[in-house]
């Protein structure tokens, strides 16, 4: 039986099951392309569709190599695996049936309890690899993290960077490790049990070290551009090929749990069946027996890729619910610039919404890729969090909650990120009260640099602005390497007692949630969101899952209010002082016949 990482590929290297090697390259702009692996020079025969091949059994595993175009320029393969160094260094030959899983029968877990936890490679650990990331497993393990997204990892130019300037999408940044080191944490992570989730770019290629113009110009669409540059013209099959196999190497040959595709909504595509459909589909029916999750960033809000087939994921799991965070954002701080501004007026309706059922600003005209969704969809399709990289790094000055918010509010809205039927996902260090700043930071020179430098004040004033008594000359330079040092997690600080009792609070709510909060999901049929009239600042809804309903409770400002009655068994309740925010969760089996109780948030 051929081994699933040795099936042929359309572009990039292969190692066929005889051994052989196969090489191909899409460079309809090139006439003649050579390889180049050490004392080796073996031509590329060049078809009229612009593709180039070679098969030898002269370039071994591990070996570097790269293309010789017509002129005689050198450059990396674009679909290069693995890089000696950066991104204009050869590219190296990897055999990834070549590595030896610890836990190859792995088929994943339910996105129903998952607790995902986004963390950036880079500044998660003090080494900033994918082999010191394992050694902080445990530590997630033991929190009740189920789920890790990682922030993209496909090579970048420079050292260090949030990833999403990507431009040898299919090769591990050579800063974080090799692929097998990547592989290693996965593996590990499965020995604990946690899913591991990768952010991946389809909407655009880093400003450095991209080939494709040269090579191939019709890689990118003439007419069309995203706010980074060309748009991809996905109408080219060359185009939806590279796509569609790299979210396969990913799924295949890493043993990954499941992506998250940045940005979706720039994703475009004028073919007969979307790019984001035929992928999704190619994904789920080349790993039909393992779970597998697609999340979407999709500022459009579209439904039609969320649909259900029998409660399963016709196409992608969940999306990210932005209108959650944006709200709880501006009642927690006051902020109202900016990305804020939309909800400044009205974050209380906003946040009962997104809370309730999401997609509160879904934009109609443009859910039309894929069948009609049902509707209700079940509340697991939304992704709910308090901080993720963007909304803390394009701050001025990359603060986080814990720095900004009341804590008694951050911890009654922590209790509702994690006991709300939506999936909760934390960013890196929230577990722990993590007071330390996470930046934006890039490693770039020249004009690109200065470019990036002048851009800082323009996307603070987007997240939060600029404090009072701050100027433009305090902000951090992005591309100084102190930056990068100083978003790397304190972990001395997860051991302390102040980040003790965070994380007890944060292990605590993770097993109300599995234990009385994820059952509900079991079974056929939904949740139908029921949002209960109720003054300002209080948050009242009700879930009708098909068993049992699920209430939730939450006082969110310093003011004694009055919410509406509660019924079912109280799960977990919190109050932070005699007229502080509150919280209380209940649940009632359908049939069990109780009085409601409450009807106020006063501290008892």
């Amino acid at each position: 039986m051929t081994h699933p990482s040795r099936a042929p590929r359309t572009w990039g290297p292969s190692v066929l099951p005889d051994g052989r090697k196969r090489f191909r390259l899409w460079a309809p702009a090139e006439q003649a392309v050579t390889v180049l692996a050490g004392r080796h020079e073996i031509a590329m025969r060049r078809g009229n569709d612009g593709w180039h091949e070679m098969e030898t059994d002269r370039i071994a595993p591990g070996e570097a190599y790269a293309f010789r175009l017509t002129g005689g320029a050198q450059i990396p393969d674009p679909a290069s695996h693995a890089q000696t160094d950066g991104i204009d260094s050869p590219s190296v030959l990897i055999d990834h049936a070549g590595y030896a899983w610890r836990n190859p029968d792995w088929k994943g877990r339910r996105w129903q309890a998952a607790i995902v936890y986004e963390l950036h490679i880079g500044t998660f650990t003090r080494e900033g690899t994918f082999r010191a990331a394992i050694d902080r497993l445990a530590h997630l393990h033991h929190i009740g993290i189920t789920a890790i997204e990682i922030m993209p990892v496909a090579h970048f130019a420079g050292r260090r960077g949030w990833g999403y300037d990507g431009v040898l999408h299919y090769a591990p940044h050579s800063a974080y490790g090799t692929p097998d080191d990547l592989k290693a944490l996965v593996d590990a992570a499965h020995g604990h049990g946690i899913m591991v989730l990768l952010d991946v770019v389809y909407n655009h290629f880093g400003p450095i070290g991209n080939v494709l113009p040269r090579i191939a110009p019709p890689f990118f669409h003439s007419q069309r551009h995203t706010p980074w540059g060309a748009a991809l013209a996905f109408e080219q099959e060359a185009v939806r090929r590279y796509f569609i196999e790299n979210a396969l190497h990913w799924i295949i040959d890493f043993h990954l749990d499941g992506l998250r595709f940045d940005a979706a909504e720039e994703i475009e595509d004028e073919s007969e069946n979307h790019i984001l459909i035929d992928m999704a589909q190619a994904i789920r029916q080349a790993v039909p027996d393992r779970e597998i999750h697609l999340v979407v960033e999709d500022q459009t809000s579209r439904k039609s890729l969320l649909g259900r087939d029998g409660g399963i994921a016709r196409h992608y799991t969940a999306g990210w619910n932005d209108e959650f965070h944006h709200a709880l954002h501006v009642i927690a701080t006051g902020e109202g610039q900016g990305h804020y501004a939309p909800f400044a007026g009205n974050a209380d309706e906003t946040l009962r919404e997104a809370t309730a059922k999401g997609f509160v600003r879904a934009d109609r005209t443009k859910d039309r890729i894929g069948p009609p969704p049902q509707d209700p969809l079940p509340p697991e399709i939304n992704v709910n969090f308090l901080h993720n990289h963007d909304q803390i790094g394009n701050r001025a000055f990359g603060e986080r909650l814990t720095l900004l918010a009341d804590p008694a509010l951050l911890k009654v809205m922590t209790a509702l990120l994690l006991l709300a039927p939506a999936i909760p996902m934390l960013f890196m260090g929230e577990e722990y009260g993590e007071r330390r700043p996470f930046f934006f930071f890039a490693d770039f020179e020249g004009a690109l640099a200065q470019t990036i430098r002048k851009g800082r004040k323009d996307e603070a004033e987007k997240f939060g602005g600029m404090p009072e008594g701050r100027t433009v000359e305090d902000l951090p330079d992005p591309i100084d390497e102190e930056t990068f040092n100083r978003s790397k997690l304190d972990w001395s600080r997860a051991v302390s007692p102040e980040g003790q009792q965070q994380s007890g609070f944060i292990r605590e709510l993770i097993a109300v949630r599995q234990m009385r909060v994820v059952p509900l999901f079991s079974g056929p049929g939904t949740a139908e969101p029921h949002i209960q009239p109720a003054e300002n600042g209080i948050l009242a809804i009700d879930w009708r899952f098909p068993a049992a309903s699920l209430a939730i409770r939450a006082n969110l400002t310093n003011e004694s209010k009055p919410w509406p009655a509660i019924r079912g068994d109280t799960v977990f309740a919190l109050s932070t002082g005699k007229t502080g925010p509150s919280i209380t969760v209940a649940i009632e089996r359908l049939g069990q016949k109780r009085e409601p109780t409450g009807g106020s948030s006063v501290f008892k």
